[in-house]
């Protein structure tokens, strides 16, 4: 099949023959060249949008990790720095309770303890938390320096209590440690807990020893109670009249009874790490009409004469 075209000009006369294949090539040369044309007039479609929008994001998302990044290398700077001023300020805390313990002629070991002290007492209502383990180095050595710094902060309190001689009230006269032996392991205040790890209400002095050590009266009186009780493991309560009592915890074994008579310095129990205990030690609590006191005011106070 074939077309033939004549033209008829004045002087010449012109004949293109086109075969069927010629005719088919210009066919599908101007269906490709119109949608060449249609495409290049239509807008970019939706991908592409999606693609170009993406890319926008990934790029503001990367600045905003640069800029926190900055940030947080900012911040860790400053809690280093902030972590050697509190160093600085231990050691400044140490010479000065050293100082004032020379000065007080009391033993140095109790307020300068370079070994993990033997801690316990009865349970607080704190809240149970998960335990959440945390891999950042700094923040645990901060903590570690404010928990430091905190005991610091009451043994220098409690020098400043003994030097300064506070009155007591003379209803019952009880006085000195409730040890033969031993040294002070953990002060009355807000303390860590040896269990929980939370802040808590520490509402006695723990005087740590060896195993099965004496643990004696600090005063005269009447053995109120004489067993165990929740926290404070093997327990002896001592009633001195005009409401104050003492208490002693943790024991190992108990050698009196309820309804003893003792007198001061008398053997009443073995020293133990029974109940909430992390160690052989004597917790040591008094109160006065039911509420605890500071027992280290009576500790250092002077004997009767």
């Amino acid at each position: 099949m074939s077309f033939t075209f004549l033209f008829r000009g004045k002087s010449k006369r012109y004949v293109y023959r086109l075969s069927s294949q010629h005719i088919s090539l210009v066919a599908l040369t101007v269906v490709a060249f119109s949608l060449v044309w249609a495409i290049s007039k239509e807008p970019k479609s939706d991908a592409s949008a999606r693609v170009a929008y993406t890319q926008t994001g990934l790029e503001l998302q990367k600045q905003e990790v640069v800029d926190l990044k900055q940030k947080t290398q900012q911040q860790l700077t400053g809690m280093l720095l902030k972590l050697g001023e509190m160093q600085s300020q231990l050691q400044r805390l140490n010479a000065l309770g050293e100082r004032l313990a020379m000065q007080s002629q009391l033993d140095i070991t109790e307020f300068n303890l370079q070994a993990p002290p033997a801690m316990g007492g009865p349970s607080t209502e704190a809240p149970t938390i998960p335990d959440i383990e945390s891999s950042d180095e700094i923040l645990a050595e901060i903590d570690a320096m404010i928990a430091t710094l905190d005991d610091k902060t009451q043994q220098l309190e409690a020098l400043e209590s003994i030097m300064l001689n506070h009155d007591i009230n003379d209803d019952a006269y009880i006085s000195g440690r409730p040890i033969r032996s031993g040294w002070l392991s953990s002060h009355y205040g807000i303390r860590k807990d040896p269990f929980s790890g939370l802040p808590a209400m520490h509402k006695g002095l723990d005087f740590a020893g060896k195993m099965g050590s004496p643990v004696v009266a600090t005063g005269a009186g009447l053995v109120t109670w004489a067993g165990s009780r929740y926290g404070y493991g093997e327990l002896v309560e001592i009633d001195h009249g005009g409401g104050l009592v003492t208490r002693y915890g943790h024991n190992k074994s108990i050698v009196v009874k309820v309804g003893d008579v003792v007198t001061k310095g008398q053997s009443i129990a073995a020293m133990g790490s029974t109940g909430r205990s992390t160690g052989a030690h004597v917790h040591y609590e008094v109160l006065k009409n039911g509420k605890q006191l500071d027992p280290l005011k009576f500790v250092y106070r002077e004997a009767a004469n």
